[in-house]
């Protein structure tokens, strides 16, 4: 039974009425985030705290140790040291599905997460990415309600169908990432068969200080296999571990998987016009445009030793960055590189930066001090800065090197619409005119699967129309099948 009242608007957890649901405060539609917005670090804050000690998204995993060797040369773009020419660092890559809690089939149809950490001289850098270019939503304010939608029900306990879908078709900005998802990369066959993106768009910086934004692409070296639906739930139903076991195994057999890492770079300058919104994370940047360059080669060839130290604890974040590395105004960024460290904390400790499998190779000067479960500590050393007894400190001022220009009052909105920004064109062209005709009526059919379970009105409406707006031929296709079965 429903215990809310349609009436009320929805408000803060202290009952102050909220101004948004959907757009987080930000410098102008393109500036970044405001940490004094209150409704939007109490929903994180809060959504990070739901469940003790898995992970809220991306509970089911695994991983291996590996290396990044650099093929390529890159550096005119970043001066970070991992990225030179003839580098070569340790790794760490953990794949995962969204949606699925521990203990969850590892083949169902899901994006999989894929981060890989780099051990460097200068720091940890991860890239905290999914196997999928593009993302659900681009405002963080919308994030753990799509997340909620993915999970279970209140009364029955059961995940739904039926939630899932409505809260795709009422937000229009899912398209690109849902006609992925229900393409054949939906179902990997393998995590070796699967590419990795980090999807959002990051910065580099080079030794002259210019900067460039890139997005990275893993691209497996094993070649793009996946899965059909009978055959990821005949596996889901005889080995639900599939994809954690076959990665262990290649490794432990000596067939080390590898991905072939390139970027696509955009001049800063082009970001202001170029014709989709670089920021906006439900959007591609076109290879015509910007092509793929070259960097280097991941490979994975250490297994864990211990599963629960070395992956479960693993605390993967976007807030992990070094010299020649930044983020971009894309909001979903901003606000994951606040809420991953904050998740970690809640999930493994205070500390959790001193588990070995987080702890930088580097050595560690921070005034970050007790908390539970610290180990390494600085001793009786000054624990403030500034301080006159030796401890060093920094007190750098001026223009953020990595950083960029914002100009605009505090707005909740969307980003500011270039040339041919809206939500269903990249859906379009990626139904239309990268799936081949085989490729869509599977996608029918897996859409057309999903409604009849548990889908109802008006959600199936809206899924209808939902599919119509990406493309009318395959949307019609969908509810003519629905409906003549």
């Amino acid at each position: 039974m429903s215990t809310f009242d349609p009436a009320i608007p929805s408000t803060t957890e202290s009952g102050a009425p909220r101004e948004s649901d959907a757009n987080s405060l930000s410098v102008g539609p393109d500036g970044p985030l405001m940490l004094h917005d209150v409704a939007l670090v109490q929903k994180l804050a809060r959504f990070d705290r739901e469940r003790v000690p898995e992970r809220s998204p991306h509970a089911k995993g695994s991983g291996a140790f590996g290396e990044f060797e650099v093929t390529g040369d890159v550096s005119a773009y970043t001066k970070a040291s991992f990225l030179q020419p003839g580098s070569k660092v340790r790794t760490l890559t953990r794949f995962s599905t969204v949606a699925g809690e521990l203990g969850s089939p590892d083949t169902w149809r899901d994006v999989r997460g894929f981060s890989t950490r780099f051990y460097t001289d200068e720091g940890n850098f991860d890239m905290v990415g999914n196997n999928t270019p593009v993302f659900f939503v681009r405002d963080p304010m919308k994030f753990p309600d799509f997340i909620h939608s993915q999970k279970r029900m209140p009364d029955t306990g059961l995940r739904s169908q039926n939630m899932q879908w409505d809260f795709w078709s009422l937000s229009p900005e899912t398209a690109h990432q849902v006609a992925y998802l229900m393409g054949d990369r939906g179902l990997p066959r393998t995590w070796r068969n699967m590419n990795g993106y980090s999807s959002h768009t990051y910065m580099w910086v080079n030794e002259a200080g210019e900067r460039s934004w890139v997005k990275y692409h893993f691209l497996t070296d094993q070649g793009v296999e996946n899965m059909t639906n009978e055959e990821a739930a005949q596996m889901a139903g005889e080995d639900a571990d599939f994809h954690r076991r076959d990665l262990f195994d290649a490794i432990k057999g000596g067939n080390f998987p590898s991905w072939t890492l390139k970027v696509q770079i955009m001049p800063y300058e082009d970001a202001k016009s170029y014709r989709f919104n670089p920021f906006d994370l439900t959007k591609t940047w076109s290879h015509k445009d910007y092509p793929l360059t070259e960097v280097g080669r991941l490979t994975l060839n250490e297994n864990p030793t211990n599963h629960f130290a070395q992956i479960e604890q693993a605390a993967f974040s976007p807030s992990n960055m070094v010299p020649g590395t930044g983020v971009s105004p894309d909001k979903m960024l901003l606000a994951r590189v606040f809420s991953y460290p904050d998740a970690q904390r809640h999930r493994v400790g205070t500390n959790y930066n001193q588990l070995p499998v987080n702890a930088p190779i580097n050595p560690v000067n921070s005034y970050d001090k007790e908390g539970a479960m610290q180990y390494e500590h600085s001793g009786d050393a000054p624990v403030y800065s500034p301080n006159s007894y030796g401890r060093s400190y920094q007190d750098e001022q001026g223009i953020e090197e990595n950083g960029w220009e914002a100009d605009g009052t505090l707005t909740r909105a969307a980003y500011t619409l270039h040339a041919e920004d809206d939500d269903f064109g990249q859906a379009h062209s990626l139904v239309r005119g990268v799936y081949s005709e085989a490729e869509r009526d599977r996608l029918v059919n897996t859409v057309v699967g999903a409604l009849r379970d548990g889908v109802e009105e008006p959600v199936l409406s809206h899924v209808f129309e939902y599919w119509k707006n990406i493309d009318s031929q395959v949307g019609q296709k969908i509810e003519d099948s629905y409906r003549n079965a």
